[in-house]
C-alpha cells in the first residue's frame, strides 16, 4: 500500500471518530440557539470550540509520528 492510500484510511478513521462523537456532544451548554415562531436558529459555538481542540490534538500528534 503507498503512502497516499495509508492517509486516506487514517482520514477515513478520524472522521468515523468524529461522527461518533459528534452523537455525543452535539448540543453542548454555551451553544446559541434561537426559536421564534417557525424559525429556529442553531450556532453551535461551543461544540465548534471542542470540535476545533480535538481536531488540533489530532493533527499534532500525526506530525509527531511522521
Amino acid at each position: 500500500m503507498t503512502g497516499f492510500g495509508k492517509i486516506f484510511i487514517v482520514i477515513g478513521i478520524v472522521f468515523i471518530i468524529i461522527g461518533l462523537l459528534w452523537s455525543f456532544i452535539g448540543k453542548l451548554p454555551g451553544d446559541i440557539s434561537f426559536k421564534k415562531g417557525p424559525v429556529t436558529f442553531y450556532f453551535p459555538i461551543v461544540t465548534s470550540i471542542v470540535a476545533s481542540i480535538i481536531l488540533s490534538l489530532i493533527f499534532y500528534l500525526l506530525g509527531k509520528i511522521r
